[in-house]
C-alpha cells in the first residue's frame, strides 16, 4: 500500500477539501500518513489568494524534493494548480509530477498511476459545472467541528479575486444530501457543524434557500452549534438574521467580509454595496441580535485607493467595532479584473503603514471587547487537550467564536464547559470552570 502525506494551506474550504481527498485516496487502497518522511506520494493543497503562498509553496516544494533520500512523488492540489498549471508544470527545478484542481480530486489515483507507468507529468485543471462531491463521505481529522461544504465556486467575480477562475460558478449540493451529511456527523459524535461556501448567501437547490438550509440543519437532533461562512453583504436576507435570533443552536457569530469602507473603492473592488449600505446592515443584524459577534476580512491599498479613502476603512472598523479582523495588504493576482485593468499603484511602504494603522486599531479594540466580558460565564466547547504553550491548559471556543484558556479539568475535548472568564488579552478569554453542561 502507497503512503500519501497531504498539507493543506489557506481556507476551511481547502481543509475540506483534504478531507475528500483523503477519502477518495483511501477507496483506491492508498494509505495516509502523518508524516512526510513515510510517504511515496506528497500532495500540497495550495491557496493561492495572496502572492506569499505561491512563494510558501515553491519553497516547500524545493524543500521536500531536496530533504529525501528515497524517491517521492509531489503533487500540487487546488487554486494554485488551476491558476499556475503552466509555470508549475513546466519549472523542471521544481520538479513536480502531477497537478489537480479542485474539481479534479476523483481523477487523483489516475494521475498518480500514469505519472508511474508512463513517467510523464500528469494533470487535471477541469472546472465542472456540476461537480460538488455530494457522493465522496470525507475523511474527517480528529476535531469537534466538521466543515461542510454546501456549494462550490463563486459567481461574485470581485476584481482582486482568483476564485471564480480557479473554483468555477456557483452549484449547490441537494439539502437532503447536506442533512445526511450531518445526521452522519451526529452518530459519529459530532455536535457542532460549519456550512462553507464562497458565499452562502447564494446558495439554492430548486426552491430551497440558504435560510431554508439552516433550518432544516437546525432541526436535526444532536447538532448543537452551527455555524456558517462566509457571506456577502450584498444579499444578506433578513429572514435568516430572525431564524439566528430565534435558534440557540445557531451561534450568534457571523463573518462579514468588508474589504474596504470607501464606497468608490467598493465599486472597483466590484463588491456591490456601499459603505453606507454596510453600516446599515450591521446596524439592521445588531437590532435583531444585539449580542452578535462580528468578524470581517479587510485589504488596504487597493489599486488607485488613496490616504482618505484608507481613513474610510478606518473609520467604519471604529464604528463597527468587530470582534475579529483578518487584515491583509493587496497582493496582485494575476488573471483578475483588478490585475488585468489595473496598475498596483500604492507603494509597498504606504500598504504597510495603513496595515500597521489598521492593526494597532483594531488590536485596542479587541481588548476592550474581549475585557469587556470579565466575570461573565459563557458555555465553551473544549477543543484541545492542550495549548502549544502549556501542558497545563486547555482551549475552547464561545458561542461567538472566541478563544478561552482555561485549566485541565475533569472535562474531555467535545464537552461543553461553564467557563467564568476572569481574564482577557486582545487575543484570547482566560477563565476557570463552572458546572459542565448536559451533554
Amino acid at each position: 500500500m502507497k503512503k500519501v502525506f497531504i498539507e493543506t494551506y489557506g481556507c476551511q474550504m481547502n481543509e475540506y477539501d483534504t478531507e475528500l481527498v483523503k477519502s477518495i485516496l483511501t477507496q483506491h487502497d492508498y494509505g495516509i500518513t502523518p508524516h512526510e518522511a513515510d510517504a511515496d506520494v506528497v500532495m500540497l493543497n495550495t491557496c493561492s489568494v495572496r502572492d506569499n503562498a505561491n512563494r510558501k509553496i515553491y519553497n516547500r516544494v524545493h524543500e521536500i524534493r531536496h530533504g529525501r533520500t528515497s524517491p517521492v512523488l509531489i503533487g500540487v492540489l487546488g487554486c494554485m494548480a488551476t491558476n499556475f498549471k503552466t509555470a508549475l508544470l513546466e519549472n523542471k527545478r521544481l520538479g513536480i509530477d502531477f497537478i489537480a484542481g479542485p474539481d479534479s480530486y476523483k481523477q487523483l489515483p489516475t494521475l498518480i498511476s500514469d505519472v508511474e507507468n508512463f513517467g510523464e507529468k500528469q494533470f487535471d485543471v477541469t472546472l465542472s459545472e456540476f461537480e460538488t462531491y455530494s457522493d465522496v463521505s470525507p475523511n474527517r481529522s480528529d476535531s469537534v467541528n466538521a466543515w461542510i461544504a454546501i456549494m462550490r465556486g463563486c459567481n461574485n467575480f470581485c476584481t482582486f479575486c482568483v476564485v471564480p477562475y480557479t473554483r468555477g460558478r456557483e452549484r449547490s449540493r441537494s439539502p437532503e444530501n447536506i442533512v445526511e451529511e450531518v445526521k452522519k456527523l451526529v452518530a459519529d459524535g459530532f455536535t457542532q457543524v460549519s456550512l462553507l461556501g464562497q458565499n452562502v448567501n447564494s446558495y439554492r437547490h430548486e426552491e430551497t434557500d440558504f435560510t431554508d438550509l439552516m433550518r432544516v440543519v437546525s432541526d436535526v437532533p444532536g447538532v448543537k452549534r452551527i455555524r456558517f461562512t462566509s457571506p456577502h453583504p450584498k444579499d444578506f436576507p433578513r429572514k435568516l438574521l430572525q431564524l439566528m435570533a430565534e435558534r440557540d443552536n445557531i451561534c450568534k457569530q457571523i463573518h462579514l467580509p468588508l474589504q474596504a469602507g470607501n464606497t468608490r473603492v467598493l465599486d472597483k473592488m466590484n463588491r456591490t454595496y456601499s459603505k453606507e449600505e454596510f453600516l446599515d446592515l450591521v446596524t439592521e443584524i445588531r437590532e435583531i441580535m444585539p449580542d452578535v459577534s462580528l468578524s470581517t476580512d479587510i485589504i488596504v491599498g487597493f489599486p488607485t485607493e488613496t490616504d482618505a479613502e484608507f481613513e474610510d476603512t478606518l473609520d467604519v472598523v471604529n464604528q463597527v467595532r468587530f470582534d475579529m479582523a483578518f487584515m491583509f495588504k493587496y497582493s496582485e493576482r494575476p488573471n483578475t479584473l483588478a490585475a488585468r485593468r489595473l496598475k498596483d499603484d500604492v507603494p509597498e511602504t504606504e500598504k504597510t503603514r495603513r496595515i500597521v494603522t489598521l492593526t494597532d486599531a483594531q488590536r485596542l479594540i479587541f481588548l476592550e471587547k474581549n475585557r469587556a466580558l470579565i466575570g461573565k460565564t459563557m458555555t465553551v466547547l473544549i477543543e484541545d487537550s492542550a495549548t502549544k504553550k502549556s501542558s497545563t491548559d486547555v482551549k475552547g471556543r464561545t458561542d461567538c467564536n472566541r478563544i478561552v484558556i482555561l485549566p485541565q479539568g475533569d472535562y474531555d475535548k467535545g464537552d461543553y464547559v461553564q467557563v467564568l472568564i476572569t481574564d482577557a488579552t486582545s487575543s484570547v478569554l482566560i477563565g476557570e470552570k463552572g458546572l459542565l453542561s448536559a451533554s
